[in-house]
């Protein structure tokens, strides 16, 4: 597929496989982000919190689903996402992302959007409204 106007409701576009999450790409995102929550980048601290190990910051998940999009940039925008943490990302998870054409209103579609680790567990799940530009 070429462009958007070419999907149909309840096609898919192309999912995108993430490579293995690493303690790095997450300093990396707490440095962006601002977010220095110790239970992303340090284990001990990770455990102290009744966790197995240090995990992925949801919103480092979420943004990822931005890549599903990245090429049809020149057709429009992500206007808005409503999502919902279903599960944890952990060091070494394979995350893949997927997104389902659920509507399409005048130059509003709604892609049901989801990321699944390596086991085919949901860790995320939701919705995105694409804006494409009119024709």
């Amino acid at each position: 597929m070429n462009s958007l106007a070419e999907l149909k409701v309840r096609e898919s576009l192309k999912e995108v496989q993430l490579d293995p999450v690493d303690r790095i790409t997450l300093i990396k995102y707490a440095g962006a982000s601002g977010d220095y929550n110790p239970i992303h980048t340090i284990d001990e601290e990770a455990k102290k919190a009744g966790l197995p190990g240090i995990i992925a910051h949801g919103m480092w998940t979420m943004g990822n689903l931005a890549k599903l999009f990245t090429e049809f940039y020149e057709e429009g925008f992500i206007q808005d996402y409503t999502i919902r943490f279903k599960g944890m990302v952990f060091l070494n998870d394979v995350v893949t992302l997927h997104a389902e054409l659920a509507e399409e209103n005048d130059n509003i579609l709604t892609f049901h959007v989801r990321a699944v680790n390596q086991n085919g567990n949901e860790v995320i799940k939701g919705d995105i409204l694409y804006h494409r530009y009119a024709s």
